[in-house]
């Protein structure tokens, strides 16, 4: 037999007959009266001899403390061994034995439980360690409401928590339970190493990391840390031992945190460090309302052919100048080409082919394009559907967290929401599935600080005259106001009665972070030879009307 924990491989083998194999019985599946009932006489115990003694004050454990738990010796293989006694109610229930070569092993069919069970009656705080050793040096701190576990990690553990009764690796955990049901807090003090701490995830899940805390150890000297209890206890001194358990901290849960974790963050956002960046948009008129912010979200929505897609290009290619950033682009309505031109007119400044509306300005030279192309392919990076479907959300993030990963993008233009595959659950409405995909979208942009600009066209208006519309006239859902962190409208002038028509207002309707900006209105002009825009007039013309 096998009498590894996690084994339990049972075998026999007679003369001329088949060899028969199978499994012991699990743990879970034995009775009471099916463990062996074992004695100090037994198993030959014996009080603890000088030598010993001496051995465990080397290890500062004192005399005292080895007589309190039970610690004795015996025979084996012609050597003196220590015994480690395992009781429930004073009555001994196993034994584990440790050479002096570090060999340990346990009494075979015997109930696995805690190692110092009695020492936990009725304690509301419970210390859990990884070795008796650990258990008798937390003692000498003054701390004997502690338990040891019977032997370290067995084996990787499965993701999902198994049932109690087919948890066998931690079969001594559900034999004592009832012993930890009473405890509010539970200290995981176990070893510093991999396995160590892996051992201390696998306890919290069992015992709820509602109620589960942990210790950090602290150095032993310059470069490395003490690997248990007992070595701070060594090489620090019971004091220092104390402070580890009462300084232990809460086992993190995720999504539930304090806000303590987040200050570093909360600091830089006020000193406008590193941390926080408020991306100017290159047109004064524009920066009194907004700036763009890493990880937001901003909608932009106008009626067709008001200039959305223009002014966005033209937003980018004023943070590049500026910040140097790096951008994605998902827009489905424009040719590439087109899309190229549109990018290296704005770039250089001059028109790519001879202009249309009777300008003399010159067109840019083969030398202006090939240094455009190198800009271009610099600064942005393309979403293109290689066949005929249409692209999902899924889709374009995860390709956008590829980008951010690989490029080092810094924004995200999705154009438009309708060039989209929106196939939804029979079970969503279209409201909640709006909802679902500018979640998703928002958790992307935060967690990979990327500024992500979203087209969404509005409704058909009827009996429309001219003014610009509202966020609440997005196709789809109000959801698109709801959770943007930026909502702007793009409004062309179509009426020469009603002004220049080259001027452009940008109709910033919501600003959920007034660090970064106002409701109001700016104004532009736009040039048609090169697509480039610039502040209307001196760049003083800021309007704070808005439609109701």
């Amino acid at each position: 037999m096998c009498f590894r924990v996690p084994c339990g491989w049972r075998g026999s083998v007679r003369a001329f007959e088949e060899c028969k194999i199978g499994y012991a019985k699990t743990r879970q599946t034995l009775k009471l009266n099916d463990y062996r009932v074992i004695t100090e006489i037994d198993l030959q115990l014996e009080p603890l001899c000088t030598e010993l003694i001496a051995y465990f004050a080397e290890r500062s454990i004192s005399a005292k403390t080895l007589e309190r738990n039970g610690i004795m010796q015996c025979k084996h293989d012609d050597q003196i061994v220590i015994a480690f006694t395992y009781r429930r109610n004073a009555a001994l229930v196993s034994c584990k034995y440790l050479a002096s070569s570090k060999e340990c092993w346990q009494e075979t069919g015997t109930e696995h439980i805690f190692y110092g069970l009695d020492d936990i009656k009725q304690a509301s705080d419970v210390i859990i360690v990884e070795g008796e050793i650990d258990k008798l040096s937390m003692e000498e701190a003054g701390f004997p409401n502690c338990i040891s576990v019977p032997y370290g990690l067995p084996a990787q553990s499965s993701k999902d928590l198994p049932a109690e009764d087919e948890d066998t690796k931690f079969q001594y955990l559900w034999n004592c339970i009832e012993y930890l049901e009473k405890a509010s807090r539970i200290i995981l003090a176990t070893d510093a190493d991999g396995d160590g701490q892996a051992l201390a995830d696998e306890l919290a899940r069992r015992l709820g990391k509602e109620r589960c805390w942990r210790v950090k150890w602290p150095k032993k000297n310059a470069t490395e840390l003490c690997k248990d209890a007992n070595e701070v206890l060594m090489y620090i001194g019971p004091d220092e031992l104390r402070d580890v358990i009462e300084n232990a901290e809460l086992c993190p849960i995720m999504g539930l945190s304090h806000f303590s974790n987040f200050f570093n963050e909360v600091d830089e956002y006020y000193h406008r460090s590193l941390g926080f960046e408020l991306v100017s948009t290159g047109w004064r008129a524009l920066d009194e309302l907004y700036n763009v912010v890493p990880g937001e979200l901003t909608v932009i929505t106008g009626v067709p052919n008001s200039g959305k897609s223009e002014w966005i290009d033209a937003l980018l290619c004023n943070i590049n100048e500026a910040r140097k950033w790096k951008f994605l682009l998902c827009s489905m309505e424009n040719k590439v080409r087109d899309h190229a031109r549109k990018l290296l007119e704005k770039y250089i400044n001059k028109p790519f082919i001879n202009s249309r509306y009777g300008e003399s300005t010159e067109r840019m030279s083969v030398q202006e394009l090939e240094q455009g192309k190198k800009w271009l392919n610099d600064t942005f990076y393309l979403i293109r559907c290689e066949d005929d479907s249409l692209p999902s959300i899924d889709w374009v993030l995860e390709l956008a967290k590829s980008a951010v990963v690989r490029y080092g993008i810094r924004g995200l233009v999705i154009d438009p929401y309708n060039e989209l595959d929106h196939q939804r659950s029979s079970k969503l409405t279209e409201t909640q599935y709006v909802s679902h995909m500018l979640t998703k979208i928002k958790r992307f942009a935060q967690h990979h600080a990327c500024h992500v600009w979203f087209v969404a066209h509005p409704r058909q208006l009827q009996n429309w005259r001219g003014y610009p519309p509202n966020l609440y006239d997005i196709s789809g859902s109000a959801h698109f106001i709801n959770k943007c962190d930026n909502g702007i409208v793009i409004h062309r002038n179509r009426n020469a009665n009603a002004g220049p028509l080259d001027r452009v207002q940008v109709c910033v309707r919501k600003v959920r972070n007034k660090v970064a900006g106002r409701i109001g209105d700016a104004f532009l002009s736009y040039n048609k030879t090169t697509g480039k825009f610039e502040d209307w007039h001196d760049g003083a013309r800021t309007f704070r009307k808005q439609r109701r």
